[in-house]
């Protein structure tokens, strides 16, 4: 089984000529809670425009899994990923958002943005006739 790293693999990017945004929906994230030791859990959801290059998904489950037993508040550890994931692959646009689940009866959800200086988003396309994801397929 590969063990857990901290290191960001990046592939090029196959049409860096289009905006076009990649969507990944992460349900496996865990960290612990700084205070109490206690895991916390979320479902990742990486939201990106690529530049000149993409993250490769094996080494971003292997840099997701380096977190398990870490301490880090919520607010940290969601910028400290968007901030590494930015650092690889240097997008156009890159959005996470981190939805922890419950504790203390509190549910927790962090959203980071980058933007590229100078870069502006087209309008966006909507096509109704697509029904809204779930996290089952």
């Amino acid at each position: 089984m590969p063990s857990a790293s901290k290191s960001l693999e990046t592939f090029p990017n196959p049409a860096p000529g289009r905006d076009f945004a990649i969507h990944m929906q992460i349900p496996e994230f865990t960290c612990l809670c700084p205070k109490t030791g206690q895991p916390d859990f979320a479902t990742l959801f990486l939201d990106y425009v690529p530049d000149r290059t993409c993250v490769e998904l094996k080494s971003l489950k292997l840099y997701i899994w380096s977190f398990r037993g870490e301490g880090r508040f919520h607010e940290a550890v969601t910028n400290e990923i968007l901030d590494d994931l930015v650092r690889a692959t240097k997008p156009r646009f890159m959005r996470l958002t981190a939805k922890f689940f419950v504790r203390g009866g509190i549910f927790t959800t962090v959203v980071a943005e980058h933007r590229k200086k100078g870069w502006k988003a087209l309008p966006e396309v909507r096509l109704e006739q697509f029904p809204p994801e779930t996290n089952t397929r």
